[in-house]
């Protein structure tokens, strides 16, 4: 029998599943799982079997983030969308600051494979981009994590890194206490040390891996300084680099993007573009060389990858069984 859903063989009118953030933690993927998802989907996209598109933007002026990204691969035929909205004014009403929805559709016939929830696949992708960066511009014996943000990316991020390297300390800096206690315990019953900073500096100085992951704000000052990172050290940059100076990243010796064609056709670019060496597709392809020495200090600074919503979607497809791994059409 064709283990295929009906949503892949042709019109139905059953129920598009749906899949919230305890359905889909409950698939067993692990950071591991998610770093060889977004590997492959790189790999998918230099062979012309996937491809992605610039995400976007609109930002009212009330403060909020309207967002909305889009990647396709035809190994499995998937097209994925992600939507999102981020509005500050959600926490007095009970709702989680940033909310949205990941759309799955078959990429041949158009009909609806699954709806996700994307706040899952944002922290876990998001992480496994950084980890995925990391394996080529960290050092291996990093034992000293740094969080400027102690949120949902920030504890996403933890478990990741933990799983990959030796950590024994973790560095706090946030706006949120129940936040910051939360992500202390999270790493106290890791065995690690926590230790709470007071401000950029503090938080930096003698880390050897720093996570910033600080929610947006059109009125946020930045206050992290990239030459107070220690030799050695590596910083994943989730949040636009929008707490950093972003002039000092010309001090780092090496400098990542996610995606050299998204930020083209971006109008507000990250960085200075003489600053940035390449992205992550030329680390994974290996076109791009990453650390050269114990001593570099680098850098991933990111504002979002479709094809990293695109691998964590396929792949928990795959997992809960509606679609096949790799499948095409008859």
């Amino acid at each position: 029998m064709d283990p295929r859903p009906p949503a892949l063989d042709g019109p139905t009118t059953a129920p598009i599943p749906f899949l919230d953030g305890a359905a889909l933690s409950a698939l067993g993927i692990d950071a591991a799982d998610a770093v060889a998802a977004i590997e492959r989907v790189i790999r998918q996209r230099a062979a012309g079997v996937a491809q992605s598109a610039a995400k976007a933007v609109m930002l009212p002026p009330d403060g909020r983030y309207l967002m909305a990204a889009l990647a396709a691969t035809d190994e499995p035929p998937l097209l994925v969308t992600k939507s999102v909205v981020l509005n500050p004014r959600n926490p007095a009403r009970g709702l989680p600051q940033v909310d949205g929805v990941v759309t799955v559709l078959d990429a041949e016939r158009g009909t609806p494979v699954a709806l996700l929830d994307a706040k899952w696949i944002t922290a876990i992708r998001t992480a496994a981009l950084s980890l995925t960066a990391a394996r080529h511009l960290a050092r291996a014996d990093s034992a000293v994590i740094a969080f400027a943000g102690c949120g949902v990316q920030a504890r996403s991020h933890l478990t990741a890194f933990a799983e990959g390297y030796p950590l024994a300390q973790v560095r706090l800096l946030g706006r949120g206490p129940e936040n910051i206690e939360r992500l202390a315990r999270d790493a106290e019953e890791r065995g690690m040390e926590a230790v709470v900073c007071h401000s950029g500096a503090e938080l930096l100085t003698g880390a050897d891996i720093v996570v910033s992951s600080v929610t947006y704000s059109a009125t946020l000052t930045p206050f992290l300084d990239a030459g107070d990172l220690a030799p050695g050290a590596f910083a994943a940059v989730t949040d636009l680099a929008a707490p950093w100076h972003r002039a000092s990243f010309a001090a780092l010796d090496r400098v990542v993007i996610d995606d050299l064609a998204q930020e083209a056709a971006m109008p507000n670019k990250l960085l200075a573009p003489e600053v940035v060496a390449g992205d992550l597709s030329g680390l994974v392809l290996g076109e791009l060389p990453g650390r050269g020495g114990a001593g570099e200090r680098t850098a991933f600074v990111f504002r979002g990858h479709a094809l990293g919503d695109l691998a964590l979607a396929v792949l928990a497809c795959e997992r809960a069984g509606l679609v096949r791994s790799g499948a095409g059409h008859d």
